[in-house]
């Protein structure tokens, strides 16, 4: 009962501290970070364990499947040179840079587990910059440039990463062996998530309800990165590509009813998720922190703010070279962009450089090492100190910096958007075009206004709405036209999204 009752506080308070955090304008993984930092040295605080072995799976398949499937594969291709560099550049200075950092500090330290810490703070969190970047008129490159760098990034790290923990089991570390393994690993996942997600629509169309909808998803997202795991694939690479494919597939073939709710339980959950994991991690600082004596103790705290340092440094030191170094080719006509506003810009490198708040993949990651893993206690306390150092110095500051540089709005979805809601109506309007009921003509009239742009006042009122079986065929012909739009990329995922939410609530109001 008294675990009831701390989880039942626990999530109360997370609330509070995420509306908190909304009102203040700061990513609510901040506040975690402290309150679950704040949990440990309560003296009647719980004691929670987990089983290493299930970290990632519990709080990184669904986090990263729920920010996958809204991610546009156009605006990735469009942006695959700096998100590459961030992804796989970035990630390996850093963890090169902090496994030279902490060996040096600790000469004892095994290589593999050096590199290992490297890999666990080496990649940024998605819900941390984009919980401030979205508050703000950022623009949109280089919005859709760090989402695609926290969505891909994971996936680089995590490999390094279980190539450097088997590497400490088996006692050295030497990369040609892993080669085959890690080329398998990235082959065989993008195949694995593809044939998953088509291989899981049809299997699942036949589900109507919303409750077993939902419950069968979860369990088809934790099932296909344990099976990933299981045959040496990267779960968070089959995830990805799992939730990509989906995204493509899944609109056409849900129908409102499910959609609105499943969206409802999965960001409420990814909420509880990021809770749980910093709580789970914050509560292991308690007993790391009282069997260490004093001198080891500040040791492993100058190592940590160590690691901190070198995590953010090398991330500014890095996006600020890449961009001088392209700025430059490109004033020299080495290179020609597609569009001007591919050249980087040095604003826009300083944001970049400074949205390296890590968070639940961080914290996940540390907690997944083996209990005899060599010097866990300092992994766990590093990894905790990085996520709240990065959160704290950079989340706090991150918004008054984009302020102060007055960046330009370049956002294409409004106009996006724009566009294809006028395209959906007009295929409404074509669908019921012929019909010569009262009905229809109401909501010919109906949609002719809205694409005057009259607003509500212009519009029907909900007593004189049309009969629901033809608005339900007119907006099933609007739907098919935003889904063409998005096929042949003249929108991208943001604008469909923005638009499928709009038509999903119109469906239900004509009590389909």
């Amino acid at each position: 009962m008294l675990a009831f009752e701390w989880i039942i506080g626990l999530l109360l308070g997370a609330v509070l501290l995420s509306a908190l955090a909304r009102r203040l304008q700061v990513p609510y993984p901040t506040f975690l970070a402290l309150g679950g930092m704040l949990l440990a040295f309560v003296p009647s605080g719980p004691s929670w364990t987990l089983e290493p072995d299930l970290a990632l799976a519990l709080f990184v398949a669904p986090v990263l499947l729920d920010a996958a499937f809204d991610t546009s594969v156009r605006d990735l291709r469009n942006n695959w040179l700096p998100v590459s560099t961030l992804v796989f550049v970035a990630v390996g200075l850093t963890t090169a840079s902090v496994a030279m950092l902490v060996h040096w500090l600790l000469p004892d330290m095994p290589w593999a587990a050096a590199v290992a810490l490297g890999a666990i703070v080496a990649p940024p969190d998605a819900a941390a910059a984009t919980a401030i970047l979205r508050q703000v008129k950022l623009p949109y490159r280089l919005l859709k440039i760090l989402e695609g760098e926290s969505l891909l990034n994971d996936a680089s790290a995590l490999l390094i990463y279980r190539v450097a923990v088997g590497a400490v089991a088996v006692q050295h570390l030497k990369w040609s062996e892993h080669a085959p393994s890690i080329a398998f690993a990235l082959i065989g996942s993008l195949l694995a998530g593809y044939l998953c997600a088509r291989l899981w629509t049809p299997l699942t169309r036949r589900i109507t309800e919303a409750p077993s909808a939902i419950i069968v998803q979860f369990a088809g997202t934790f099932t296909v990165w344990i099976v990933a795991e299981h045959i040496g694939l990267s779960g968070i690479l089959t995830i990805v590509v799992y939730a990509i494919t989906l995204a493509r597939t899944s609109p056409a073939q849900m129908p409102a009813r499910l959609r609105v709710p499943t969206y409802a339980v999965w960001e409420t959950m990814v909420f509880v998720l990021n809770v749980l994991a910093f709580v789970l991690i914050g509560l292991q600082l308690r007993p790391i922190w009282e069997r260490l004596d004093d001198p080891v103790r500040w040791k492993y705290c100058l190592v940590a703010a160590a690691v901190l340092g070198i995590v953010i440094l090398t991330r500014i030191a890095w996006v600020m070279s890449y961009g001088a170094v392209l700025r430059l080719v490109i004033a020299r006509r080495l290179l020609h962009p597609e569009r001007p506003m591919t050249a980087p810009t040095f604003q826009g490198g300083i944001v970049v450089s400074w949205c390296g708040m890590r968070g639940i993949v961080t914290l996940a990651a540390a907690f997944a090492l083996p209990e005899n893993f060599p010097y866990r206690d300092l992994m766990l306390l590093t990894a905790f100190t990085v996520v709240l150092g990065s959160l704290v110095i950079q989340g706090l500051t991150l918004r008054p910096l984009i302020t102060a540089l007055r960046l330009r709005d370049e956002n294409p979805v409004t106009s996006e958007v724009a566009r294809a809601r006028a395209a959906a109506y007009r295929a409404a309007l074509n669908e019921i075009d012929g019909d010569p009921s009262e009905a229809a003509e109401l909501l010919r009239l109906e949609y002719r206004a809205l694409l005057l742009g009259a607003g509500d006042d212009g519009g029907v009122s909900s007593s004189e709405l049309p009969a629901d079986p033809l608005r339900r065929r007119a907006i099933r012909a609007a739907r098919q036209s935003i889904l063409t739009l998005r096929e042949s990329e003249e929108i991208g995922d943001d604008a469909f999204h923005q638009l499928e939410e709009e038509l999903d609530w119109a469906e239900l109001s004509a009590r389909g």
